[in-house]
């Protein structure tokens, strides 16, 4: 290759190498990284440990070629091969890993999304059809109780719906950063005071005030849905302890605290997963879509905070997040 095209290829951020007779005759920077230093002169075949890609690489038309694990595993990487003369070939390589990990992502989703809604459906199906027979249905007793059972499935489609279409909304805006002048002690409060089931939601902080740049709606989004936990998941009755505490580094700490079973610790790191749950049928029973510490992790990371779950079985769970005060 001319000196003027191996100039080029330097300056490419893209990984580029030229192979002459089998081995390979220069690898630019982005290439050297990827690869290792070590890879000019060396056989393309040692370099590039995949028989797929080499075979395109060697053969006399060029072409493409995938190749997983050439970064670090489950990578994924597209070759380019173009066929600059007899023995010389021109070598691209563009890293598809985020392609494939958003679609496979999106596919896993698709495919949550559907088994969470057929499940309640396939039940109004079924006890629909069971008061369509008059045997079943012209029973007061039976209709009753089937059409209870069917106004509940219809409402966990419904919540799974509602938090889907939320998830959505906020993935949309992510990158905005909100801008609003939020208090988060009056947030607290207000929310505490919307659950009147019994529970004890106690709001404790070290200040009067705590204003954050933020999303109100959102943020009291995020109260909800973890006192609501607390509530479901915690001692019956509650109580449930919401603390804020600001610091003199200028962040805002607000934990949500109860006194239930727990969690294993092999669940924690996978909570906010998107329809994960530690105890299926319990988080079904009590009405949970799997998506509730998803949304509020996302909420979090669009306010530049941090979010986390300690717990230990038989002490509580405790959910905490890390939001920077506005500064005036």
């Amino acid at each position: 290759m001319a000196l003027e095209g191996v100039q080029l290829l330097e300056h490419l951020r893209t990984p580029a190498l030229t192979v002459s007779n089998g081995q390979v005759s220069f690898a630019n920077a982005a290439a050297k990284a990827l690869l290792g230093a070590h890879i000019a002169g060396q056989d393309v075949r040692i370099a590039i440990r995949d028989p797929d890609a080499v075979a395109v690489i060697m053969s006399d038309t060029g072409g493409t070629a995938n190749v997983s694990g050439l970064s670090v595993g489950g990578s994924e990487w597209e070759i380019d091969v173009f066929v600059l003369g007899n023995d010389e070939r021109l070598i691209s390589l563009y890293d598809l890993s985020v392609q494939v990990s958003v679609a496979r992502a999106h596919a896993d989703f698709v495919a949550n999304a559907s088994h969470e809604l057929r499940t309640p459906l396939a039940a109004v199906f079924g006890y629909v059809e069971t008061l369509l027979d008059t045997r079943a249905g012209g029973d007061e007793a039976t209709r009753e109780k089937f059409l209870k059972t069917i106004r509940h499935e219809a409402q966990r489609m419904q919540a799974l719906v509602e938090d889907l279409m939320s998830l959505s909304r906020i993935e949309a805006i992510k990158h905005e950063v909100p801008s609003d002048t939020v208090d988060m002690v009056v947030v607290a409060r207000e929310t505490a005071g919307e659950f009147r089931d019994g529970t004890e939601i106690r709001v404790e902080a070290n200040c009067d005030s705590a204003e954050i740049s933020g999303d109100r709606g959102q943020l009291a989004q995020v109260l909800r849905n973890l006192m609501d936990n607390g509530r479901k998941y915690g001692k019956a009755g509650g109580p449930v302890t919401v603390t804020l505490e600001a610091t003199a580094t200028g962040w805002l700490l607000v934990a949500v605290r109860d006194e239930g079973p727990g969690i294993a610790p092999e669940h924690l790191p996978r909570l906010t997963e998107r329809f994960y749950r530690a105890d299926t049928s319990r988080s079904r029973a009590a009405g949970g879509t799997g998506l509730g510490l998803s949304i509020v992790k996302h909420i979090v990371e669009r306010h530049r905070g941090r979010f986390d779950i300690a717990s230990r079985p038989g002490k509580g769970t405790t959910a905490s997040m890390m939001l920077p005060l506005r500064k005036n």
